[in-house]
């Protein structure tokens, strides 16, 4: 699959890049993006929530009354769950939310997200460029030339750069990542994914190492 590689001004440079299908053009998987996501979400949750059982609450440990011939029920101490200020009975605990998914269903997973981006045309390559300093306004220039203002972008780059992420991380709907950090659910959750050149030559670069191996 052939894209058009643009330049920060959102022009055609005249050259083209060649994107493997067995990344960007399969069959989306719509159950596995949804597994995906349901982890990210999951492992984000902090799990904190925590309560008081009746061992953990202020209160004294006397028998309230004798067992038997009250009339009443029996009762234990006043950190009986059915008194006020008593402990909890099955409360939540701190735990983590996170569940294992398998290598194999994350890759599927984000290349379903990938070719969903292709088939929408909602994949960009942009020529790679390089900030002095940071320059915020630079980049809601180039988000403007190529109508992506007003749109959730994911913009991904081959290796971290401090100036870019600096010029990135002012603009509210404007999310930078590495290509090695990019996960499904930032696939998913951008309106138009952007990839600088050097980040879409990865791809190309493993489908051919993998079609030697082969």
């Amino acid at each position: 699959m052939q894209v058009d590689v643009l330049n920060i001004q959102g022009e055609k440079t005249g050259r083209t890049l060649e994107l493997p299908d067995d990344i960007f053009g399969i069959e989306p998987n719509d159950h596995v993006i949804y597994l995906a996501v349901k982890q990210y979400q999951a492992a984000q949750r902090q799990g904190t929530h925590k309560v008081k059982t009746r061992a953990e609450v202020q209160g004294a440990s006397r028998k309230l009354h004798k067992q038997k011939g009250t009339g009443g029920s029996r009762k234990g101490n006043i950190r009986n769950p059915l008194y006020k200020g008593g402990g909890t009975v099955f409360g939540p605990k701190p735990h983590s939310y996170d569940f294992k998914l398998n290598k194999k269903v994350k890759d599927l997973a984000k290349m379903s997200a990938l070719s969903y981006k292709t088939k929408n045309n909602s994949l960009v390559v942009v020529e790679n460029f390089q900030f002095e300093s940071p320059k915020t306004k630079q980049v809601v220039d180039a988000l403007k030339s190529m109508q992506l203002d007003d749109k959730k972008t994911l913009f991904v780059v081959d290796e971290f750069n401090d100036n870019l992420y600096l010029s990135l991380r002012n603009i509210t709907k404007v999310q930078g990542r590495v290509l090695a950090d990019m996960n499904t659910y930032d696939i998913v959750n951008a309106d138009v994914l952007v990839l600088t050149e050097n980040a879409a030559k990865i791809f190309t670069e493993d489908a051919q190492e993998e079609t030697t191996q082969a």
